[in-house]
């Protein structure tokens, strides 16, 4: 598998890069670790060639990875540190795990389709982060086992924030969830507190239907 350098896509990349900070990208860190991270090697080979577009691409089995700037924007509004463990909720193609694993200390991944994992799981072991764990199953139910996490990112729209998640957060913790109809919603924050949660919205997105126990049914 091709590195991150690969000149090939070099360019392309520092044109995303520079696209992404004109929209107001600013996070050093976020900059970073979409720098480190080849996105080529994480869209099929029939699209490889858009890898560097500002743009969502197909991946397979319905599902798509986001465009770069949806990515940035989630991880910019969580400000990570660097020693934070982390709940990813769809792993799709694997490529926001990798940003996350360049800016966490360790990353938990969900993802229910296991033909997707399986790529993903490639990818993200050709890319060398060890800090990343997987599961294929409901990430609606989350990864109990390793709560609570100080943040947790849903790649998928919800009906409502499904109510296992914010159950798994550190106190202080922040889930971002896009949160509306099959088709639109709205990305929230909610941040956990002494008292409950603290609610903010964010942006206008359009993502596939998070399906699991607390999201959509599968039809």
């Amino acid at each position: 598998m091709a590195s991150p350098v690969t000149p090939q896509f070099t360019g392309a990349r520092r044109r995303l890069l520079d696209e992404l900070r004109a929209k107001g990208i600013s996070d050093l860190a976020v900059l970073r670790a979409l720098d480190l991270t080849p996105r080529h090697q994480f869209v099929p080979t029939g699209v490889r060639h858009r890898a560097y577009e500002d743009a969502p691409l197909p991946i397979g089995s319905g599902q798509t990875i986001s465009q770069p700037f949806v990515h940035a924007m989630y991880l910019q509004t969580l400000k990570l540190e660097g020693g934070e463990k982390v709940l990813e909720v769809g792993t799709g193609s694997g490529y926001q795990t990798v940003l996350l694993a360049h800016l966490c200390r360790e990353v938990y991944s969900i993802e229910r389709i296991r033909p997707l994992l399986e790529t993903a799981r490639d990818a993200i072991t050709a890319c060398g982060v060890t800090n990343v764990s997987l599961l294929c199953g409901d990430g609606t139910y989350g990864w109990p086992e390793f709560a609570p996490f100080d943040a947790i990112l849903v790649g998928a729209g919800a009906p409502s924030v499904p109510q296992p998640l914010v159950a798994q957060l550190a106190m202080g913790g922040r889930l971002i969830v896009p949160i509306g109809g099959r088709d639109d919603q709205r990305l929230v924050e909610f941040t956990r507190t002494e008292t409950g949660t603290e609610r903010r919205d964010l942006s206008p997105v359009r993502f596939v239907p998070l399906v699991g126990e607390h999201g959509w049914d599968e039809s």
